[in-house]
C-alpha cells in the first residue's frame, strides 16, 4: 500500500496484531518512494542526472534512475525489517489473519459507471480546465524568445530577488505562482524552468 501513499500504508498497519510488527511496518514504509514522490524523484533524476546526456538518452538514464531508487528502497524496506526484527523489535512472529467480507457477485455495469463519473470525468475535466490552460501557458513562456532570452527567464528575473528573501530563486518562485491552480504542475513547471536556460538568471 505505501507504493501508491505512504501515509495509506501506515494507517492500514492498523490492522497487524502484534505492536512489535505494526510498528516495524509503520517504520519501514517510509523507505517505500510512494506514489507523490515519483514526480519530484522523476525531476531531480532528470535535473541533477540527465542533464549530463543529450537527445533520447537523457530519458532513459534518468528513468533507470528513477528505477534504482525505487529498487533501493524495496531492498531497504527488506533490510531494515529484518535488522529490527532481530534487534530492537525483537519477539516472536505472529501469524497474519485477514478477515474478508462476504463475496458478492460484480456488478460491472455499476463499476464502470462509476469509475467513469466519479474518477475519469473528474479527473478529464480538471486537466481540461486548469491543467491545459497552464501548460499551454507555460510552454509559451519557455519558448518564446525576446532577445534571445525566453519569456520565462524575464519573469524568474524579475521575482528573483523577492525569492531569494525567503531562500528559493526566481524559478521555483514562479512555478510555485504558476501553479497556484493546480499544485500537481509545480514540478513540471520546476523541471522545465531548469531544462530551459537557467543560466539568465542573476543571483546576488
Amino acid at each position: 500500500m505505501g507504493f501508491g501513499c505512504n501515509a495509506a500504508g501506515v494507517v492500514g498497519s492498523r490492522i497487524i496484531d502484534s505492536p512489535r510488527e505494526k510498528l516495524i511496518s509503520i517504520i519501514t514504509n517510509a523507505f517505500v518512494p510512494c506514489n507523490g514522490r515519483f514526480p519530484f524523484l522523476i525531476t531531480i533524476a532528470t535535473i541533477f542526472i540527465g542533464t549530463y546526456f543529450t537527445g533520447a538518452l537523457s530519458s532513459i538514464i534518468s528513468s533507470i534512475v528513477v528505477l534504482l531508487i525505487i529498487l533501493l528502497g524495496i531492498f531497504l524496506t527488506l533490510v531494515m525489517s529484518k535488522f529490527l526484527s532481530k534487534t530492537f523489535l525483537k519477539g516472536e512472529q505472529s501469524s497474519f489473519v485477514l478477515e474478508l467480507p462476504p463475496y458478492r457477485k460484480p456488478q460491472i455495469i455499476q463499476v464502470l459507471v462509476r469509475s467513469l463519473f466519479d474518477r475519469t470525468l473528474f479527473v478529464l475535466g480538471r486537466s481540461l480546465t486548469v491543467a491545459i490552460p497552464a501548460g499551454i501557458i507555460i510552454w509559451i513562456f519557455a519558448n518564446i524568445h525576446l532577445y534571445d532570452i525566453s519569456i520565462l527567464d524575464y519573469v524568474a528575473n524579475f521575482f528573483n530577488p523577492f525569492a531569494q528573501i525567503i531562500g528559493l530563486d526566481g524559478y521555483i518562485f514562479t512555478a510555485f505562482l504558476l501553479g497556484l491552480p493546480a499544485n500537481e504542475i509545480v514540478l513540471p513547471i520546476i523541471l522545465m524552468s531548469y531544462t530551459k536556460g537557467r543560466r539568465f538568471i542573476k543571483y546576488g
